[in-house]
């Protein structure tokens, strides 16, 4: 396998690989803000949480994705992020299925998750294109993928159906290797500058 489960260190955050033990931390998550309730997205309410661990786990013994619990400064589990899609023999991977308690939002954690992914997908993996994917409407998680760098490569238009019976038009970002020294000249200039 290409992409392995591994744990990735920060100041403001950690990506560890996921487990069980995160389940009662990533309830309360799920429940600070109530982000199960956002139409436009697919976040487990606090009593599925554990159903959507094992479903990512099982994923992950296909060897289609390596999940992450995020944990925030303190060790406490406040969201989940992935690798998925993972094209093993081409070295592309998707970073997706990704939410934050509430209360983690609009702050470092984010921008620091994401270096950290993206620095170990294409300094310790060498991949080739690493994509981002959400909701056509969704607007927020469009504008932070596009502070990352991340370049909007189309719209899959009536791409998928949602659990409201909808019909998503997926956004496709994503960034290439030669793209990367930029990028991450970005992000951690978005990590060191002055916050106001």
């Amino acid at each position: 396998m290409w992409a392995t489960p591994v744990t990735l260190r920060g100041e403001h955050a950690s990506l560890v690989p996921l487990d069980m033990v995160h389940a009662d931390d990533l309830a309360a998550a799920s429940a600070d803000g109530e982000l199960h309730r956002l139409w436009y997205t697919w976040i487990p309410a606090p009593d599925q949480v554990g159903e959507e661990i094992t479903r990512r786990l099982s994923l992950q013994e296909d060897g289609s994705m390596v999940p992450f619990a995020v944990l925030d400064a303190s060790g406490r589990a406040v969201g989940m992020t992935t690798f998925m899609n993972i094209d093993h023999s081409a070295k592309r991977m998707e970073i997706g299925s990704t939410w934050y308690a509430r209360s983690a939002q609009r702050g470092p954690l984010n921008t620091e998750c994401k270096l950290m992914l993206l620095r170990h997908a294409f300094e310790t993996l060498d991949a080739i294109a690493v994509e981002f994917r959400t909701h056509a409407l969704n607007h927020q998680s469009r504008r932070a993928i596009e502070r990352l760098g991340a370049k909007l490569d189309g719209v899959l238009r009536s791409h998928m159906v949602m659990a409201n019976g909808t019909l998503r038009d997926t956004a496709v970002y994503s960034i290439i290797a030669g793209e990367w020294p930029a990028v991450r000249a970005n992000l951690m200039w978005q990590m060191e500058k002055p916050r106001s």
